[in-house]
């Protein structure tokens, strides 16, 4: 069905004037004639009886002058709402990260694309780094919040924050004073997150260990960062984490600095290279001016 046409024919149907409708639509009578007859031609059904005094719907237009204006209407709604999301002002962004990405600056970049775009949906999932890389590659996701940065020719990385590590310790630590050296743990339990898969964060804080001169003694391997705390909360290890980990209060669990080699760790975002969507150079440009600022 011509919605031009039957834009037309809903001015004549609701005119019930061809001279009147000629008008509202801004064309010639005889033009908008021949293209009501060519409407009717296509459809298979006589819209309208004519007659030299006046003109009226058949029952067929009766039945099509009920939903035209529907029609027409669910046509510019959607024309709206195609415009919207063309335009970045509404529809979804799918956003996944690591789990300890969920303190310090990414809540915040969150909660300010939330209040300039309150139109636009968005999706957040919490996953490994591998994960991450396969749901990006499968276009599952459209920015994946990582630490550190996915290396694939075809996804592209910025780092949004660099941090130094600390210690997450049982609070029975908490009487003593001052920074402790890493080493002073050789005999502890480090408790490593992810279990799986490897190499991975918990590799990264092993090559730490070593470069501070000596490999834990005991290590108990966690699924995940909350895991991993959790257990230090009972007394199980220690643990090495990022330092906006120390926002996340937990009963039984202290954060201090430590003396030593401490390469920091890098928070980034990765996205495709062939993502054009607007939502995505929206959501990339607010992390930047926050995290400048």
């Amino acid at each position: 069905m011509d919605f031009k046409r039957l834009s037309y024919f809903l001015a004549v149907a609701e005119e019930l004037h061809f001279g009147r409708a000629s008008a509202r639509l801004g064309i010639a009578q005889p033009p908008l004639s021949r293209q009501i007859a060519q409407f009717e031609r296509e459809i298979g059904a006589v819209l309208f009886d004519r007659s030299r005094s006046q003109i009226r719907l058949t029952q067929a237009g009766e039945l099509l002058l009920e939903r035209a204006r529907e029609i027409l209407e669910r046509v510019d709604q959607t024309e709206r709402e195609v415009m919207r999301i063309g335009q970045g002002v509404a529809g979804r962004l799918r956003i996944a990260f690591v789990g300890t990405a969920t303190f310090g600056v990414l809540p915040n970049i969150i909660r300010a694309f939330r209040a300039a775009h309150p139109d636009i949906e968005l999706a957040l999932s919490a996953m490994n780094n591998a994960e991450l890389k396969r749901a990006l590659i499968q276009r599952e996701i459209d920015i994946a919040v990582a630490r550190p940065s996915i290396d694939d020719a075809e996804l592209k990385s910025e780092t949004l924050l660099k941090e130094p590590l600390i210690l997450a310790l049982p609070d029975t630590y908490a009487d003593q004073e001052g920074d402790f050296a890493l080493s002073d743990f050789k005999s502890a339990t480090f408790v490593l997150f992810p279990r799986r898969p490897r190499p991975s964060y918990a590799d990264y804080v092993l090559d730490v260990c070593r470069t501070n001169g000596f490999i834990p003694a005991s290590q108990v391997m966690a699924q995940d960062y909350l895991t991993a705390i959790s257990l230090v909360s009972v007394g199980v290890g220690i643990c090495v984490v990022p330092a906006s980990a120390a926002q996340n209060e937990r009963p039984g669990v202290i954060y201090r600095n430590y003396r030593g080699h401490n390469p920091g760790t890098e928070l980034s975002l990765n996205y495709r290279r062939d993502n054009r969507s607007p939502h995505l150079f929206g959501f990339l440009s607010l992390a930047r001016n926050l995290h400048r600022a």
